[in-house]
């Protein structure tokens, strides 16, 4: 994986920044009657109403923060963070595919299909990321 293709360091900030600012924007909607809790999609309206808008909205600002934290470069990216980088990738879309083959099968509503399918890749693949690169850290710290 090319550094080229990865945001500047700061981004990951930037990123957090707006995934902590999806927290209450959402729980404000949801304390408004804009979002139902059981469902997290808009309670009324057409795609156009001001409920689907701001659904919209909440949803792309927790994505975009997600993907800023997921694809920011490190303080030192080598060969060896690219490699960690690409399987943590792969395990990512190993874990969405497998949660989303089990909710067709078993789940009867798919309205949490496309929410699912934006998140959880990113999600899995920061854990995974950030999990080996802590791993890596802390057996380098051992040995040294």
């Amino acid at each position: 994986m090319k550094n080229r293709f990865l945001f500047p360091y700061w981004f990951r900030y930037l990123g957090w920044g707006l995934v902590i600012v999806h927290v209450p924007l959402s729980m404000l909607g949801r304390s408004h009657g804009m979002i139902n809790i059981m469902d997290a999609q808009p309670t009324n309206g057409g795609p156009f109403s001001g409920e689907h808008l701001f659904f919209i909205c909440t949803s792309l600002v927790m994505a975009t923060g997600l993907f800023f934290v997921a694809f920011a470069k490190e303080k030192m990216e080598d060969e060896q963070i690219w490699q960690i980088r690409l399987d943590s990738l792969r395990w990512a879309i190993y874990i969405n595919y497998i949660i989303l083959i089990a909710s067709l099968v078993f789940i009867e509503d798919v309205g949490h299909m496309l929410e699912l399918n934006l998140w959880v890749p990113l999600i899995f693949f920061i854990i995974r990321f950030r999990w080996v690169i802590f791993r890596l850290n802390r057996s380098l710290s051992r040995e040294g």
